[in-house]
Order: C-alpha cells, then sequence, then structure tokens
C-alpha cells in the first residue's frame, strides 16, 4: 500500500518503512507526526482524493532534524562596483513512515520495533552443497607475464654541454 502527501508545498510518494526528507516539521527526535493531506492512496483499490482523501492520515516517526547545503545567491551590477553575497541552508526533517492508515483511524503513539529481514546467503550454501562442482567451474588462472630482461634508464643522459654564443674561442 502506497499513499501520496502532501507536505511543504511539495508532494511526495510513500509506503510503509520509507525514510524521506521533507521540508523542517515540528517536533523532536522519537516523536509520532501525522499528515492530513493525503491526496491518492493505493493499493488493490487505489482511492483518489478530491482534493484529499476524506480520514485518511499518515503516520511518521520524525528520525532528526539538520540543514540542507550551502546555497550562494550572488548579485553584481557590473560596472557599478556593486556586489552582494549570501549565502543559505535549508531545514529538514528526516521522518520514517510508520503506517498509512483510512477509515478516520488514528495512528498508535509508540512505535512498533522494526523486524529486520534476514539476508539470504546462497553463495555460502551452494558452496557447502557442492564443492565439487564450485572447483570446476573456476577457470584456471592466466599465466604471468615474463619481465623484461633490460630495464630502460628512466632518464635520458645529458648532452654535452654547448659553448655559449657570447665567449668565442682564441687559437
Amino acid at each position: 500500500m502506497f499513499a501520496v502527501i502532501k507536505t511543504g508545498g511539495k508532494q511526495y510518494r510513500v509506503a510503509a518503512e520509507d525514510v524521506l526528507e521533507v521540508a523542517r516539521v515540528a517536533g523532536n527526535p522519537g516523536d509520532i507526526v501525522e499528515f492530513g493531506e493525503v491526496l491518492v492512496v493505493g493499493g488493490d483499490t487505489p482511492i483518489l482524493g478530491t482534493p484529499t482523501v476524506a480520514g485518511a492520515t499518515v503516520a511518521g516517526q520524525v528520525l532528526q532534524h539538520g540543514r540542507g547545503p550551502k546555497v550562494i545567491a550572488f548579485k553584481k551590477r557590473r560596472r557599478k562596483n556593486s556586489r552582494r553575497k549570501r549565502g543559505h541552508r535549508q531545514e529538514f526533517t528526516l521522518i520514517r513512515i510508520t503506517e498509512i492508515l483510512t477509515d478516520g483511524k488514528k495512528p498508535s503513539q509508540t512505535v512498533a520495533p522494526r523486524v529486520k529481514k534476514p539476508k539470504p546467503e546462497p553463495k555460502a550454501e551452494a558452496a557447502q552443497a557442492e564443492p565439487d562442482a564450485a572447483a570446476e567451474t573456476k577457470p584456471a588462472p592466466k599465466a604471468k607475464a615474463k619481465a623484461k630482461a633490460t630495464a630502460k634508464p628512466k632518464t635520458k643522459p645529458k648532452a654535452p654541454s654547448k659553448p655559449k654564443a657570447g665567449k668565442a674561442k682564441q687559437k
């Protein structure tokens, strides 16, 4: 199931356990925040809002607050010795979506513990099951290139110096 929410003047497509960066939202890290402007709720039977879906909310946990990269606004008026440099860092909030609710349900105020998915290890199991098959499919190592018999000097020898033009030889 997914939803499209609107916050901070932007729209985001979210699903449960998604982590996204939105414009600064009030709340401390660890708090649960609600997004009431749900434009679409998708799944088996998608529900489109006109303009929002009635009774639908999206709940998320505030992970942290931060500031984005610095944006420089540099203004220059030519031939007038007029320059203005101004920097700005946009504040954002990192949020993990916990649940998508419909039919006017309220979000739970406690965060459910996250279930970690077990990582499959097909390579290790296959290597233990058939060690002979793995040895047969492994190509033979390539032969190493022979080292050159004579090494070239790294620098060229200096040419004999020529006499300077100002001084002539006398006989």
